[in-house]
């Protein structure tokens, strides 16, 4: 199946964002030449973003069993056959450097983040499964897992302009949907309540603000531009634009403001204290 949205690629907005990256880099290289080589290799010897995204994850996604040339193939393959891959990636970029007040230039979550890393490597693990080459998929998800401690099933439907901020321990379960412009914390749990089979995983609309260590369990729709307070436990469908807190999760007002996920205010804690 083709991701939540697939969004048009525009040539030249993706030219000025990886000549801005590697403008970026080359000022790095000067500043700190311990790091030139690694520059060199992870960006600077690149023409495109793609060039350099296989590279880097490649060598991440490295192991006994799949060494990082084989898996670079693989990622090469996916880019090359799906322009959509490239395009959620620059998304997911400007996600992160618009939402995270530790980004300060693009190269950073690119070089470094490893949400970001995680949601790219498993971008090319989906479109493994859509390919119907499912161990593939499956040894993908487990390194991811195993390397960025993310685990997002191949299955599932993700759009792009998603930020995964620290991302340790988030896990997305098979028939979870996470739509564009989503902002997730640490530790965050789209889960199912069991053993049931089936459609069985939340599913997430656009906008939506999920706080750390937050549990959404079950086939339940997370309305648009909502917010889940940090530490809840979803059970039940959330209204649009709704602020939720608690465990188990209940309405306590409204999300702090019309575009939670971008603006990231967390500041939700006065209105917990309804609950207490």
């Amino acid at each position: 199946m083709e991701s939540v949205t697939s969004k048009g690629k525009n040539p030249t907005a993706e030219d000025a964002m990886w000549s801005g990256i590697r403008a970026d880099v080359a000022v790095q290289v000067e500043r700190e030449p311990i790091l030139a080589s690694f520059l060199h290799a992870t960006i600077l010897n690149h023409p495109t973003l793609e060039s350099a995204l296989s590279f880097h994850l490649a060598n991440k996604l490295d192991s006994p069993v799949a060494q990082a040339l084989l898996i670079r193939e693989v990622i090469d393959e996916a880019l090359e056959a799906d322009a959509s891959i490239g395009a959620a990636a620059r998304a997911d970029l400007s996600a992160v450097e618009q939402r995270d007040s530790a980004c300060h230039s693009l190269y950073e979550p690119f070089l470094y983040f490893k949400g970001f890393h995680a949601l790219q490597a498993w971008r090319v693990a989906h479109w493994l499964w859509q390919q119907q080459r499912r161990s593939l998929a499956l040894f993908l998800q487990h390194r991811i897992s195993v390397v960025f401690g993310v685990d997002i099933h191949p299955a599932a439907q993700l759009g792009q302009g998603i930020l995964l901020d620290h991302a340790t321990g988030i896990v997305i379960g098979e028939t979870a949907v996470v739509e564009d412009n989503v902002s997730l914390m640490q530790s965050v749990t789209l889960g199912g309540t069991g053993k049931e089979s089936g459609d069985r995983h939340p599913k997430v609309r656009c906008g939506v603000l999920i706080g750390a260590g937050s549990k959404i369990l079950g086939n339940i729709e997370i309305g648009r531009c909502s917010q889940i307070a940090s530490g809840s436990v979803v059970l039940k469908p959330v209204p649009e634009k709704a602020l939720v807190a608690g465990v188990p999760a209940k309405v306590i007002g409204e999300a702090s403001c019309d575009q939670p996920a971008l603006s990231m205010n967390q500041c939700a804690l006065s209105q917990v204290d309804q609950l207490r």
